[in-house]
């Protein structure tokens, strides 16, 4: 499959027909929107067909809808879209443009060998909730924030959709080194990689790639074809070497409610 054929496949699975837990996916001629139905996130639009006539009327019509539920959201704006000035244009209607990423992909069919063999690592799932605490712990010590929206987040996939999230923590010594969790949307021939952290002192010593392996053999198990990742600039080099391609760039561009 080549890179074209890949964008294809991934906008189609991904961006159009993808649905999430806890939302409610809305289609109309222009887009594709994702309604948060916890109240405890933020909606989305995912996917436009726009040009350069409709696109400001567009980006209107959607601010008005989730002024109208007073929901944030962010429009996921790929660098593919059209037209090509589309994160510019929502810039001028008052988004929050975050950092780029890169979204990576990797074809289980052609992986690296090195995935498919046993982990030696101490690599353990995690099933419930008290076990997250491994995973806040890590997240806390790499990036020096508050985690604690990880009981909540995970927490809430383990107890409410187990079959769709999968967390895992690697440990050294008895100690939580390093956590990474892997998302299983339905009926979709991707899962999505999210998480991958590893606490300093543990670093050189294969966790992460042990992370990765575990739940690419997990998704291989369970008939997933592609795993893909929203890497920042630090992680994509390492990507690239460990067999994935990147696809494309995206910014995540944020709206706010009024109050």
């Amino acid at each position: 499959m080549n890179k074209a054929q890949l964008i294809e496949l991934y906008t189609q699975d991904q961006r159009i027909e993808v649905e999430y837990p806890d939302m409610r996916r809305e289609v109309t001629p222009q887009v594709v929107r994702h309604v948060d139905t916890s109240a405890l996130g933020e909606g989305a639009v995912i996917y436009s067909q726009l040009d350069e006539v409709s696109a400001d009327e567009v980006i209107r019509q959607q601010m008005d809808y989730f002024a109208g539920i007073g929901q944030g959201f962010e429009w996921k704006v790929y660098d593919y879209d059209r037209p090509a000035d589309l994160k510019e244009r929502l810039a001028a209607f008052g988004f929050e443009i975050e950092e780029s990423e890169a979204i990576m992909a990797l074809d289980l069919e052609h992986a690296p060998e090195f995935l498919w063999q046993p982990v030696q690592h101490d690599v353990r799932r995690i099933h419930t909730v008290d076990g997250l605490a491994d995973v806040q712990s890590v997240k806390e010590a790499v990036w020096g924030d508050d985690s604690s929206w990880i009981a909540d987040y995970l927490g809430g996939a383990l107890t409410n959709y187990p079959d769709q999230m999968s967390v895992y923590v690697a440990k050294v010594d008895e100690q939580p080194a390093s956590a990474a969790w892997i998302y299983f949307p339905k009926n979709s021939q991707f899962a999505s990689l999210w998480g991958g952290s590893t606490i300093s002192r543990y670093r050189k010593q294969g966790l992460y790639s042990a992370l990765l392996a575990v739940r690419a053999q997990e998704a291989r198990v369970r008939g997933v074809r592609f795993l893909t990742v929203d890497a920042s600039d630090m992680s994509r080099p390492i990507l690239q070497k460990l067999g994935f391609e990147m696809i494309a760039h995206s910014n995540p561009c944020k709206w706010k409610a009024p109050s």
